[in-house]
């Protein structure tokens, strides 16, 4: 494999049912790179880390087909090398 190891980067707005929210986000705290960095009744925004575009894709479908998610979109993407860190 060619190229420098990256790291990708996004956030993603949440939309709940109000009712729902609190069951969303203990799903969304116990997905592996995956912080909640707002909330209100019925949006919850989120960032997310991978290794590439399409563990976030999927991650995100996968978030969008729980029980009281109206939608699940992602908002941004930045991607950035990965850099080693010398001796």
């Amino acid at each position: 494999m060619t190229g420098k190891a990256t790291i990708h980067i996004s956030s993603a707005v949440v939309s709940v049912l109000p009712k729902r929210r609190d069951e969303v986000l203990r799903g969304l705290a116990a997905l592996p790179d995956v912080e909640v960095h707002q909330r209100d009744a019925s949006k919850i925004v989120i960032v997310m880390e991978a290794s590439d575009s399409g563990i976030l894709g999927s991650r995100l479908a996968e978030i969008a087909c729980w029980q009281g998610v109206l939608s699940a979109n992602m908002v941004f993407e930045q991607i950035d090398d990965l850099v080693e860190i010398g001796d």
